[in-house]
Parts: structure tokens; C-alpha cells; sequence
């Protein structure tokens, strides 16, 4: 009776294991790549929820902060830049577009987080978006608020971005954006708030899902091509054509237009107004900008909708770009890679035709 019992003691304890290695063998490598922002942060007190540092924390006391993590996913970190994001530059992207492409073409790595400051990182995922050669997923995040709030956002954004990296359903949906318990895609997300947490959002479009409980539900995905679909390769690139962006206004001058093209700008991003109107004071400089070779990108600043090309200018002849519904600093980065591609302004529109 004895020997009886001890036996099958010892075959369930034995079958314990072997399910506990299997699960554990099953968790998905998920890499960490750290970039500052809030996320990182620290503030003065546990109210200081504006006026903190950002960028003070390092990528491996982030994943301490959420040992929650390692029944998820087995984590790696690796601190790439230690900035605000406000700071962010385009040789910043080349390198960590060039490190995400390295790390997703080691078959141990089935996914990838990033954390970012938001206030480009609705830029930087676009970036990624474009010039990322996987469909594994890689998701951004990042916080309103500093770990050391009272009700600080990081660690459980952190978590969702975990969780969204090694789910099976985020592969093949291009580059996410996960705060606030929502997914959103790359292409469309944008920051609608200064402060709050619920800040990013996007707004006609639609986000892609929700994360709720241990499970990423996806409900939309973007019809746009990204990721592996996309012709930008930025392997051999040490730089991006210098682009700008002029904002639309009333009694509107081409001051900051014509020192941009004098800096240098390959193109230019006009931020207009309504449906990317051009005022008359203007016009005749953009149209000479355009003449003389650089590539001007139709934009508006509302936010939403379409810029309907020959609407409120004659692009056709003024041999100019519609932005579509991107964004002018989405607009931007879409016109850098374009530009290193050709400078065919009909090859363009259809490049912000496609993606």
C-alpha cells in the first residue's frame, strides 16, 4: 500500500514537471528595448505627475518593477537611448530600426517592446512601421505619468506590451501602440493630450482592440501596407533626406518656407489649413520650392480626413503631393523614405496612397 501510494506520488510530481517545463519552454522571448521617456521617469514627490524627469530609469529596474512579466514571457532588456523623446532624431531611428530588424532575425526572439516618451512616439512607431522586415510583432509603449506617481501608468502599459508581443493574434499587424489598456496601430495613433492618460487615441479610424485579462482581442486591422510589405530598406542608410514641415495659419508668410528650402530641405510638409489649404501669400513660394526640385506634401493641421488631391490647389499642375489622412509629422517620415526611393512626385502620391 505504501509502495502504491509513493509511486504514484512520485508519477504525478514527475508529470507536474514535465507540464511545468513545457509551459515554461512555451513562454514566448520577448526583448525589451529602452528608449527614456516618462515611462522612465522620476518626479520630485508621489503627486508630481507634471514637471518630473524624464529618462532617469534604466531598462532592467523597468522590468524589475513588474515581476508579473516572467509569467508571461521570458524578458530580456537592453537600454538603446536614454533621452526624452522630444529629443528624438532621425539617426536615433535608423539606429533602433536597424536594431529591431537584427533582433526579430534571431529566431529565439518572438517579439518586441519598446518603450518610449510619448511625445513622438506616435512617430516613431510610424517609422518602425515602414521599415521594420518581420511580421513579428513589435509594440510600442510608454506612460503620461512617472513610476514614482501615486498612479503611475508605466508598469501596467509595460505588462499589456508584453503580453501583445508574444500573442500569436499581434503577428502579421504590423507596428503596434499599447497604452491604456488599448491597442492601436501605428499608422493612425496619435497623442490628443497634454497630460492625461487616456491621451492617445485614434480618433476617426478606429483602434485595433483591447487588452483584458491575460488575452490581446484584436477587432480592426489596417489596410494600409506595412512591415515586410513596404519597399523602404534602411539596412545600408546612414541618414534621411532633411524634411520639414511649415504650419498653416491666418495671415500666414513664406518666412519659415524659405529658410527651410535655404537650409537645405529636400521636401517640405505643408501643415494646412482645413482640407490643406495654401494661402496666397504662399503659393507662389511653394510653387517655386516645387519648381527648383523640392518635393512639397499637402497636409492638413485639423487632425482628421482626407486632403483630397486638386482640391484646395491645383496639384496636378503645381506638380505637388497629398498627404491622404496621414498626418504632417507622419506625412513627414513617409516623404524621408520616399525621398530615398526617387523624387517622381507621381511615384510618391503613390507611395501615400499605400501606406
Amino acid at each position: 500500500m505504501y509502495r502504491s501510494t509513493a509511486k504514484h506520488f512520485i508519477m504525478t510530481l514527475f508529470a507536474f514537471l514535465i507540464a511545468f517545463s513545457v509551459h515554461a519552454e512555451k513562454l514566448p522571448n520577448i526583448t525589451i528595448l529602452a528608449t527614456g521617456g516618462t515611462i522612465a521617469g522620476s518626479g520630485a514627490t508621489s503627486t508630481t505627475t507634471v514637471g518630473y524627469t524624464a529618462a532617469t530609469v534604466g531598462v532592467q529596474q523597468l522590468i524589475n518593477a513588474v515581476p508579473e512579466l516572467s509569467k508571461i514571457s521570458n524578458v530580456t532588456g537592453e537600454q538603446v537611448f536614454q533621452i526624452a523623446s522630444e529629443s528624438m532624431t532621425n539617426e536615433h531611428w535608423l539606429t533602433l530600426g536597424k536594431r529591431v530588424n537584427t533582433l526579430l532575425a534571431q529566431p529565439n526572439v518572438d517579439g518586441i517592446v519598446i518603450t518610449h516618451g510619448t511625445d513622438t512616439l506616435e512617430e516613431t512607431a510610424y517609422f518602425l512601421n515602414l521599415v521594420v522586415k518581420s511580421r513579428k510583432p513589435v509594440v510600442l509603449v510608454g506612460a503620461m505619468r512617472p513610476g514614482t506617481a501615486l498612479s503611475a501608468d508605466g508598469p501596467i502599459n509595460l505588462y499589456n506590451a508584453v503580453l501583445i508581443a508574444g500573442s500569436p493574434e499581434a503577428v502579421g499587424k504590423g507596428v503596434l501602440v499599447a497604452l491604456g489598456d488599448q491597442i492601436h496601430g501605428a499608422r493612425d495613433v496619435t497623442k490628443t493630450n497634454t497630460s492625461t492618460p487616456d491621451s492617445f487615441k485614434t480618433p476617426e479610424l478606429g483602434m485595433l482592440g483591447y487588452v483584458q485579462g491575460p488575452k490581446a482581442h484584436f477587432y480592426h486591422v489596417s489596410t494600409r501596407k506595412h512591415t515586410v510589405e513596404t519597399e523602404f530598406d534602411i539596412s545600408n542608410l546612414s541618414a534621411l533626406p532633411q524634411v520639414d514641415i511649415v504650419y498653416g495659419y491666418a495671415n500666414m508668410n513664406p518666412v519659415a518656407l524659405n529658410a527651410f528650402i535655404a537650409a537645405g530641405a529636400k521636401g517640405i510638409v505643408h501643415a494646412g489649413t482645413g482640407d490643406g489649404s495654401v494661402a496666397a501669400k504662399v503659393k507662389p513660394d511653394l510653387a517655386a520650392a516645387r519648381k527648383n526640385g523640392t518635393v512639397i506634401v499637402r497636409a492638413s493641421r485639423v487632425g482628421n480626413g482626407i486632403v483630397a488631391r486638386n482640391g484646395e490647389a491645383n496639384d496636378d499642375e503645381l506638380d505637388f503631393v497629398v498627404s491622404d489622412t496621414l498626418s504632417a509629422q507622419k506625412a513627414r517620415i513617409l516623404l524621408m523614405l520616399g525621398l530615398t526611393k526617387t523624387s517622381n512626385t507621381k511615384e510618391l502620391q503613390r507611395m501615400f496612397y499605400m501606406y
